[in-house]
């Protein structure tokens, strides 16, 4: 029995925070990833992004290449050899001490004595070592290739910037994209209920014989329809899901919803042509169109530089040793100078060069205007789409209103018998699209919204986080794959009420 003077011991102030911690790490793991998170890690870890930006630094390395071709050229060899000569030179029969009709004679020198006068053979080593130095003094060549490599530096620069906004695009528009899906879900939710609620009021009435079956069977219809409706919109959603997994690499689970409170305003400034000269002096793609004319004209410059002379500033040094006997010492020798060459015919090749990056030039120039009439097409349309998408919200949420009053009053008439199920169920209807294209119109002005900043060239960082501030964590839109199970299908696609616009 433990003696009744001795002291409890205490739980370790450790044991004590777990569960708090615990706690904390669950809270932090259910919290739903807003547009700005979702942002930072697609511009970390998307794919296309990340090869463009290699591109990028691919390009800036090739003019560190061209620019090697203008700066000195050193160069150095070195060679060892082993050598055996052998000499065996042709001997006449007078040389060799016999005439001509001695053939067979004991002459010396004669054939038939096998003498190898005058025979030789040799083997020796020798060494070599060689140093030039080279430096162009004028070379128009690779003049103009560093600059064109400069010049395909800013273009490259651009594009990047260009997969940059674009990249914001995309990860804002299928964040948005998952958003709608979850607000139409929602009002096909609320429809299917209704309907399946006057589905069942309506079989009672049958059951007491106070509407006939044909009423039955337009409720039916309505509510297999509603149902219908609802599925596709529950895939919908779940898809729109994996457009963010692509750009990003990661999987979520729950995103911010959007505040009712959304301001619909008219894009600033409030005049088609600002927007059109935004986008003349920032849209990427259009300026990088520009940089590919002057690209272009370089590369008429470096054809033409064909005919042009190079010189260049040489000096070398030589040595050379072997080791033959019979001589002593080594041979070595330097030079310095000038080196000049001029191309004088190649046949026509040159010319033809020339006249071919013409016509490319040619091509380069109309490929920017096409594009500046595309851009400018393409910034109008959308300054038009965002002022309409002001007004359709509005006409939009009145629709909403308007709707929700017929409904009332057609029920309120079914109810006194001025009013059949028909007119109650096309009511039903009419209400939850309205909620629907409620929320298309609310999406659609955001989306276009940011299509116009990237199409201007504006779409940055701080325009993503503006937009986050029109976020919230209480309404977050989570994610359930189908074949979870789950018996209660609101609490399994975390589905409120319809998106209701402001009274």
């Amino acid at each position: 029995m433990p003696s009744p003077t001795r002291p409890a011991l205490l739980k370790p102030l450790s044991l004590k925070l777990l569960p708090l911690l615990i706690a904390s790490l669950l809270s932090s793991q259910a919290r739903a990833a807003d547009l700005w998170s979702i942002t930072r890690d697609a511009l970390e870890n998307n794919a296309e992004l990340a090869s463009s930006r290699s591109f990028f630094q691919s390009v800036e390395k090739a003019s560190d290449v061209q620019r090697g071709d203008l700066l000195p050229q050193i160069g150095a060899t070195a060679s060892v050899g082993h050598y055996r000569t052998y000499s065996s030179p042709e001997v006449s029969g007078e040389a060799a001490g016999g005439d001509s009709g001695d053939i067979g004679g004991g002459g010396t020198g004669g054939i038939g004595g096998g003498s190898d006068f005058g025979a030789s053979e040799e083997s020796y080593n020798a060494t070599s070592v060689g140093l030039e130095a080279t430096q162009a003094l004028f070379d128009a060549t690779n003049w103009y290739e560093l600059q064109r490599s400069e010049e395909e530096i800013d273009q490259q620069a651009l594009t990047l910037e260009s997969d940059r906004q674009q990249l914001l695009y995309d990860v804002s528009a299928a964040y948005f994209e998952i958003l709608r899906a979850r607000d139409i879900l929602a009002a096909r939710v609320a429809q299917e209920k209704a309907i399946g609620r006057q589905l069942e009021q309506a079989r009672e009435q049958f059951d007491v014989g106070l509407i006939a079956i044909t009423d039955v069977h337009a409720a039916q219809a309505s509510f297999d329809i509603a149902r219908a409706q609802r599925i596709a919109a529950e895939s919908d959603l779940q898809v729109s899901f994996e457009a963010l997994e692509r750009l990003t690499g990661k999987r979520y689970e729950s995103i911010d919803g959007l505040a009712d409170e959304l301001p619909i305003e008219s894009p600033q400034p409030s005049s088609r042509d600002a927007w059109v000269s935004l986008a003349m002096e920032n849209n990427p793609v259009l300026l990088a169109a520009r940089e590919g004319v002057d690209i272009a004209d370089i590369a008429v410059d470096i054809a033409q530089s064909g005919h042009l002379p190079t010189l260049d500033a040489y000096a070398n040094y030589s040595y050379a040793n072997t080791d033959i006997e019979y001589l002593n010492g080594h041979d070595s020798g330097s030079e310095i100078g000038l080196r000049a060459s001029l191309p004088l015919f190649s046949g026509g090749s040159t010319s033809a060069q020339v006249a071919q990056n013409t016509y490319l030039l040619e091509s380069a120039q109309y490929d920017f205007e096409a594009q500046r009439r595309l851009t400018t097409q393409q910034v109008r349309s959308l300054f038009t789409q965002v002022s309409n998408d002001v007004q359709s919200v509005e006409a939009q949420r009145q629709a909403v209103i308007s709707s929700r009053s017929a409904l009332e009053a057609t029920r309120s008439g079914y109810e006194v018998g001025t009013r059949n199920i028909v007119d109650v169920l096309e009511a039903e209807q009419s209400l939850y699209d309205a909620l629907a294209n409620y929320a298309e119109a609310r999406y659609d002005y955001v989306i276009d919204l940011l299509a116009l900043r990237r199409e201007a060239g504006i779409l940055d960082t701080g325009s993503i986080r503006a937009i986050n501030e029109w976020l919230q964590d209480e309404d977050a839109v989570r994610l359930i794959l189908p074949n979870e199970p789950d018996s209660n299908y609101d609490a399994m696609m975390d589905i409120g009420a319809p998106p209701q616009p402001p009274q």
